[in-house]
């Protein structure tokens, strides 16, 4: 759905692109200076929007981290698909993390809601229902729905989603992106337990976020 060119996300190739001729400008013109800070933008492009082939973990029962991070808060809070009181995992990542958003479970993606708001400090509590947000639903093979939110926060202004409504999906699938730092909250389907602690670095695809209790 959202493959890589080249180990990098499709939606960072025109920024790199135009990075890299203005480096290449610089340079012919001599102007040293401004051919060294459009160098460092191209490398640091080059490096945000890396996208690295992962294998997710197989086994029943199991969901993986959607995005590479920290998790950042737990706890209970108002599903905003369903409007349920859900367990939910949130992950916060910096500019320096790879910012490619995976697919939690193999499921159908049953919704995508994109909600208007602020660009606060995703790290704030009040992040999850003051920012801009865009809400992947997804029902799995058991009919679990879980609800992923992709969240703008001060720098990150450009959510991308290339989900729609009827997609099959499949655990550690990209589907989108948040371009320059942001956050990911997962809320569980009932039956769901956290499989990650506060604090800890998740790589999405690979870190195992929640486990179907017994």
């Amino acid at each position: 759905m959202y493959n890589p060119l080249f180990g990098l996300a499709r939606d960072g190739l025109p920024i790199i692109g135009l990075f890299a001729l203005a480096t290449l400008v610089a340079a012919l013109l001599r102007w040293p200076a401004p051919a060294v800070v459009l160098l460092l933008l191209t490398a640091f492009s080059l490096n945000f929007f890396r996208d690295p082939d992962r294998a997710a973990p197989t086994g029943e029962g199991l969901a993986v981290a959607p995005a590479d991070g920290v998790v950042c808060k737990m706890g209970e809070a108002v599903d905003p698909l369903t409007g349920e009181m859900r367990q939910v995992v949130c992950i916060f990542m910096n500019i320096f993390n790879v910012h490619v958003n995976r697919s939690p479970v193999d499921g159908t993606v049953t919704e995508v809601r994109y909600l208007p708001g602020k660009f606060f400090n995703a790290s704030l509590d009040k992040a999850s229902v003051d920012n801009e947000r865009n809400v992947l639903g997804i029902r799995d093979a058991a009919g679990g729905q879980w609800s992923v939110v992709q969240i703008a926060g001060l720098i990150a202004r450009r959510i991308v989603c290339k989900a729609v409504p009827g997609d099959r999906l499949s655990r550690g699938e990209r589907y989108g992106m948040i371009k320059f730092g942001s956050r990911l909250d997962v809320y569980l389907p009932h039956g769901y337990l956290p499989a990650v602690t506060m604090g800890q670095k998740t790589t999405a695809g690979l870190t195992v976020l929640a486990r179907k209790a017994d």
